[in-house]
């Protein structure tokens, strides 16, 4: 949940359009995984706020691909150095973060 402020407003200063994933379609409704604008065709990224092991991502990925759409990559505000930008990798998706913990340990 914490990346959907930040990809809406990636979304309001690209002026690209946005997609939100969920761990589970719900039961009602559209009763789909993705809900936005549709993936089919278009290049996009992954957006995390924070990553530790990477398995958000890594399970986001897995039902994309199932549909044959591909992320480019995943970018997140922070890298918890945690395994997660090894084990995105080890998928085939790289990780580019804004900050990692070592940075933001840093800093204080």
């Amino acid at each position: 949940m914490g990346g959907i402020p930040i990809v809406t407003m990636l979304s309001q200063v690209t002026g690209l359009p946005a997609t939100f994933i969920r761990k589970e379609p719900k039961e009602y409704g559209t009763c789909l995984y993705a809900e936005g604008a549709s993936l089919l065709g278009r290049k996009f990224v992954l957006v995390e706020d924070v990553v530790s092991s990477g398995g958000a991502i890594i399970d986001a990925m897995a039902k994309l691909r199932a549909d044959g759409l591909r992320p480019t990559t995943a970018l997140c505000v922070i890298d918890r150095e945690t395994g997660g930008s090894e084990a995105l990798a080890a998928s085939g998706l790289p990780l580019r973060a804004l900050f990692t913990f070592s940075q933001v340990e840093n800093v204080a």
